[in-house]
């Protein structure tokens, strides 16, 4: 928990910020950065939330959740420099510039939080499995590991990575995982296609309870909620963009983010409809687990989900490093340095490792996630920001527009949060914890 009294240094000052986040990058390292950001595990459990969903539902679900999220992050990147010589290069400033010192902090951080931390241990476990069905289908014959095992050797690797020192240092898995993204979703659409529907396909709601139904459909809200998170990282990435007056920041952020998010509906639109149609109501949570020919190239694409989220896991994560190492130097008064460094990264790396063993439920963890933290963030935060700050005009466009995204985000919130909660107690109570 972070005490208000350390609220300046958590903000940080000019100079702290500059060295974080070097402003030297193009226009197309947003691009890259923000399609390692937004398309990940998520994706990979769109089909599963379409056959909660249905048809009909599911698409206008995908289409809205496109539009809003798209028109929130304009409002950020628009917002980055809103104050005329002032960059508020993360949430945690926009937010306390618009709420005040105190209830910004209160309000933006543990959200932010819960954004990052969800997105790393849902990397964690994505990547275990990944790399155990990689292994599986090389090996097939030989002796099979607990997944425990896979997130825990996953896990090993971003201890190494964790000790880069900012964004910028790592542009180039950044790419690399943008490319994995853009391929792994390819293949597995493809694939889809090309295997065709499974034999007696349905895609009629499942046979159960009402009360199970409903919770289930709740949880996939949460699911399209969590595969557009990038949000919570949008400031940080804007901060490494150099700004004029002249040439503001916002030009080329908005430009590499447009691009990146008509790659992002490359990746999410054929994924899910595709993966619903070829296997029904019975597509597992990640549809990937599913495909089992050409072996070679489902292969391929397990591993270059591994490799994405590898690189996603820490663009996640260096603004959460940053907070950590910010609070332990200005309150506790360590000094900076390697040392500092490896024991607190290392820390969190091994906090996230540790939730994901314990709680290895890909669909139910998206679904929590997604309501709990990336709904707020994402659908109606920065839109209550917008309003504080710009206060449009009554019955204006972007009033309304404001308005309608907050009443879809916050009751998507409370469906998402409740259902993907109450699922994780449901299937934790049938699964053996580190067997």
């Amino acid at each position: 928990m972070v005490s208000t009294s350390v609220l300046p240094q958590v903000a940080g000052d000019d100079a702290s910020k500059e060295e974080a986040s070097p402003r030297g990058a193009k226009w197309w390292y947003a691009t890259f950065h923000n399609v390692t950001a937004m398309v990940g595990a998520g994706v990979l459990s769109l089909p599963y939330a379409m056959a909660h969903l249905g048809w009909g539902p599911g698409t206008l679900a995908l289409v809205v959740s496109w539009c809003i999220t798209l028109y929130t992050l304009w409002l950020m990147i628009q917002l980055h420099e809103c104050v005329p010589g002032t960059r508020f290069d993360r949430y945690s400033d926009l937010g306390q510039y618009a709420f005040g010192p105190r209830l910004g902090l209160w309000i933006v951080v543990p959200q932010q939080l819960i954004v990052q931390v969800g997105c790393d241990t849902v990397y964690m476990v994505t990547g275990g499995k990944c790399l155990e069905k990689f292994m599986e289908i090389l090996y097939p014959e030989s002796t099979k590991l607990h997944r425990s095992y896979w997130i825990c050797i996953f896990g090993s690797i971003q201890f190494f990575l964790s000790q880069l020192p900012n964004l910028n240092s790592i542009a180039a898995v950044s790419l690399a995982a943008a490319v994995m993204s853009l391929s792994y979703s390819t293949i597995t659409w493809v694939a889809c296609f090309a295997r065709g529907p499974a034999s007696n396909v349905s895609y009629a709601y499942k046979n159960t309870t009402a009360s199970d139904s409903m919770f289930r459909v709740f949880n996939a809200l949460g699911q399209v909620a969590f595969a557009y998170a990038g949000h919570g990282v949008i400031l940080e990435i804007q901060a490494t963009i150099p700004s004029t007056p002249t040439k503001p920041s916002r030009l080329p952020m908005w430009k590499g983010t447009v691009v990146a998010y008509f790659i992002t509906a490359l990746c999410y639109f054929p994924v899910a409809m595709a993966g619903y149609w070829t296997f029904g109501q019975e597509v597992e949570d990640n549809v990937l687990m599913a495909l089992k020919r050409p072996r070679w190239l489902i292969a391929a694409a397990n591993l270059m989900v591994v490799i994405h989220v590898i690189g996603s896991y820490q663009v996640y994560a260096m603004p959460v490093f940053d907070t950590i190492e910010s609070i332990l130097i200005t309150r506790l008064k360590l000094p900076p340095g390697i040392a500092l460094r490896l024991i607190a990264r290392s820390a969190y790396v091994a906090f996230t490792l540790f939730v994901g063993v314990t709680f290895p439920f890909f669909a139910d963890l998206l679904g929590f996630f997604g309501g709990f933290g990336f709904t707020p963030t994402s659908y109606f935060l920065p839109c209550v920001i917008w309003l504080a700050i710009k206060k449009p005009k009554r019955f204006s466009l972007h009033w309304l527009a404001n308005w309608g995204c907050i009443i879809v985000g916050v009751l998507m919130m409370f469906a998402s949060t409740v259902g993907g909660l109450r699922n994780i107690v449901v299937d934790s109570s049938t699964y053996s914890f580190y067997s």
